[in-house]
């Protein structure tokens, strides 16, 4: 493996890993140990596009710092990255993500064990979630809209070093409208950073396919807009 393979596949670990420290962590944490600590739909969503957002700066230089397997999808459609940088990057995601969701369970099982929903994405209604319906759409459109926003940083004429700070907005945005729908994926590997370290009993594992189809497909769907929107200043 030469350098700036390594190089993509560690910056995607950190980056994943701290995006599920920020995100899933921070609503565990809180919601678990500090009486929701004021957070709310708010400060999670806020935890999620944070996290984004610095680590954008911090290792978008060295791998586009996607942390998100749609959004290396809606890249490598795009032409923007090759296949050697994809499968590095997504390796990394999904190492980071297991990582991240790893150092959470420790710390919850050396608190009192106990691991409930563990921030993981569901639709079935009886766990208070709106359906497969309204989940698949809402994967869809969000991964679409997200997907088309990271593209469109890239593309000529946009305000140079704005990048991260729109892409952790954007992501903070979608988690305040779809978090009561399914708690938001459009992130595969967030999706199964989560799922295998909740409870059994919220079918988090059953479910997880949804969210790793319908954000793929919703990456797709963003890189085709983004090719109507923008294909002349790529």
């Amino acid at each position: 493996m030469d350098t700036q393979k390594t190089r993509i596949l560690i910056a995607e670990i950190l980056g994943t890993c701290v995006l599920m420290l920020g995100g899933p962590g921070s609503a565990i944490f809180a919601f678990s140990y500090a009486d929701n600590a004021g957070l709310g739909l708010l400060g999670v969503s806020l935890g999620f596009g944070l996290s984004l957002a610095i680590m954008a700066y911090v290792i978008g230089p060295i791998s586009g710092c996607h942390i998100n397997p749609a959004v290396t999808l809606g890249m490598f459609i795009s032409k923007k990255i090759d296949k050697a940088h994809a499968a590095m990057a997504v390796a990394g995601q999904l190492i980071g993500a297991v990582l991240g969701g790893g150092i959470i369970a420790i710390v919850v099982s050396s608190a009192d064990g106990e691991r409930g929903q563990f921030a993981a994405n569901l639709y079935e209604k009886e766990f208070g979630y709106a359906g497969l319906g309204a989940a698949a759409i809402i994967e869809i459109v969000l991964t679409a809209l997200l997907v088309i926003v990271v593209l469109a940083t890239t593309t000529k004429g946009f305000a140079p070093g704005f990048g991260g700070l729109i892409a952790g907005l954007t992501l903070a945005v979608i988690h305040f409208i779809s978090i009561p729908i399914d708690n938001t994926s459009v992130n595969p590997a967030r999706s199964i950073g989560a799922a295998i370290f909740a409870d059994g009993s919220f079918d988090a594992i059953q479910q997880l396919w949804a969210f790793i189809v319908f954000p793929l497909i919703g990456a797709v769907l963003g890189a085709v807009v983004h090719k109507v929107l923008f294909s002349n200043n790529d």
